[in-house]
């Protein structure tokens, strides 16, 4: 691990998505400036660098997928695509000054916690550094998942992920295999079906499709939110009022999405006329317990003469033949795997070692969970950006993100208090509280009870990524750090030097602050 001369810093911040640029941005307005944001790849965007697959774009409107201290008024369309997120990303890091704190090709390999000196000791392969606090904004959304299918090594064509797309690989007139029917899929099959010779989607389970209401954002809005800001905040607010509306349908009467699912159905109808097409595209789950995917595109594209949809998982690859779980067999020249992301085995948590010699990993090989969503017991000093169950089924994650900010930056603030040589561990105990509140609360939601099995569900069934409740009480929840939650740990009296911690300043003895909870 890293030795005392490497360099060390006040906070190291891995990934620069939204979570980590999102958290520069409020360590400097805090005016913290001892930090440093470790990318592994040459640029920043985390998932809207890497997604760059044809189509790709958000399905949140843009002015509602932005940070609320960085309005853009210049977004072109009132959702979109990827180029034009990636260059707000690139925009933040510019107006924000933060290229100085930038560490590109600074993968990280593993960060361990150092009691004796109290702080992270991090390798990556750009070099060693130590830090006071380790801020962890990876994004559940990161590492592509690619099933074990059997013979996909010995496939002499393409294959590829769509998070990994190969723009030098010409689709034009070859037979392609499409797996998967998640949110990438939907984007990806219409913009590629006209130029395919075939296309066959290989279908596991059918998703719930909403149209798509896009269009361009006039000239005129965008010369009205430019020279009056104020409407770029109404109109925010608008957008969330509407989606903290939708909230109680998904979390507490999942019975009322039902008018929800006959707007899918007629928006399928108007697209696919034949009725075997469309018996394998109708869902037999409750909307909302998968996630809801938006696309006008998609369902026309399915219709068209070139497209078959299998309805059956890949199961084997024979040559060149693809195999489905119910027989049906394909010659291919290129596979491509829609097929998500590690979400509830995030590969970062097998590179963080805690006080006790474990890695996160193994401390969550139950299933995650983390105080607040954002730190878990044994890890001082250790923070989770979009941790366990702060993910969203309706609505803007950049919501989500802010708040999670709030609790770093008044962790930050507890931590100058109680001064130099001392670092904050989550009490296991109030880790489970929060848990349990929690996974109480998911047992009546449409992700629990709507009859299917969705990424939001670990390998025993917890849903330990969406956040059940409205983002208001999410951020109600993380507006201040309880101390009460925490055990402070002290560094050995040999180890305690000015400088080491947060700040010079003595300790006082840690009070309670008020007992922020989970509403049931």
């Amino acid at each position: 691990m890293a030795e005392h001369e490497d360099e060390h810093v006040r906070v190291a911040v891995i990934g620069s998505g939204f979570g980590g640029l999102g958290a520069a941005v409020r360590l400097r307005r805090e005016g913290i400036t001892d930090f440093v944001v470790l990318e592994r790849a040459d640029s920043v965007g985390g998932t809207w660098r890497d997604n760059s697959y044809p189509g790709c774009a958000c399905d949140v409107p843009s002015h509602l997928y932005s940070f609320s201290f960085a309005p853009n008024p210049e977004w072109p369309r009132t959702f979109s695509g990827q180029q034009h997120i990636r260059s707000y990303l690139e925009q933040v890091a510019d107006t924000f000054g933060l290229r100085p704190h930038l560490r590109f090709g600074s993968e990280v390999k593993k960060a361990a916690w150092n009691a004796e000196r109290l702080c992270w000791e991090i390798e990556t392969s750009g070099g060693n550094l130590s830090a006071d606090v380790v801020v962890s904004a990876t994004g559940p959304l990161s590492d592509p998942k690619i099933p074990a299918v059997k013979g996909l090594d010995t496939f002499p064509g393409k294959v590829f992920h769509s998070a990994r797309w190969d723009h030098d690989y010409d689709l034009a007139g070859k037979r392609v295999a499409m797996v998967g029917t998640g949110a990438s899929a939907i984007q990806i099959v219409p913009s590629i079906q006209p130029q395919v010779a075939r296309l066959t989607l290989f279908q596991r389970t059918p998703p719930w499709v909403m149209p798509r209401v896009d269009r361009a954002i006039s000239g005129l809005e965008r010369s009205l939110h430019r020279a009056v800001p104020a409407t770029t905040q109404l109109r925010r607010g608008l957008l969330w009022g509407i989606r903290e509306l939708q909230v109680q349908a998904f979390t507490k009467r999942p019975d009322e999405l039902g008018f929800v699912e006959k707007i899918a159905k007629r928006n399928m109808a108007r697209a696919v006329k034949d009725p075997a097409l469309r018996a394998k595209l109708t869902p037999d789950y409750r909307i909302g317990c998968k996630r809801i995917l938006l696309s006008s595109a998609y369902y026309p594209a399915l219709a068209r003469d070139n497209v078959d949809v299998v309805a059956s998982g890949l199961s084997e690859i024979r040559g060149s033949t693809v195999v489905a779980a119910d027989g049906t067999e394909t010659e291919v020249d290129a596979i491509i795997f829609g097929t998500g992301f590690h979400v509830t085995d995030m590969p970062i948590a097998e590179r963080v070692v805690g006080a006790d010699g474990r890695t996160l990993a193994e401390t969550w090989k139950n299933g995650m969970a983390a105080l607040r969503g954002a730190t878990a017991a044994g890890f001082p000093n250790c923070m989770t950006v979009i941790g366990p169950n702060t993910g969203l089924g309706n609505s803007s994650m950049i919501l989500m993100i802010e708040s999670q900010l709030n609790y770093m930056a008044d962790y930050l603030r507890q931590l100058d208090v109680l001064g130099a040589g001392t670092a904050l561990d989550a009490r296991q105990s109030a880790v489970d509280d929060w848990n349990r509140k929690v996974q109480e609360r998911m047992k009546r939601t449409v992700w629990n009870t709507g009859g299917c099995t969705s990424w939001y569900l670990d390998a025993a069934g917890r849903n330990t990524t969406v956040w059940p409740g409205t983002t208001t009480e999410f951020r109600r929840a993380t507006r201040r750090v309880d101390l009460a939650e925490y055990e402070v740990v002290r560094a050995p009296k040999a180890s305690r030097t000015p400088g080491t911690g947060a700040t010079g300043a003595p300790a006082p003895a840690p009070a309670a602050s008020r007992p922020a909870e989970v509403q049931a």
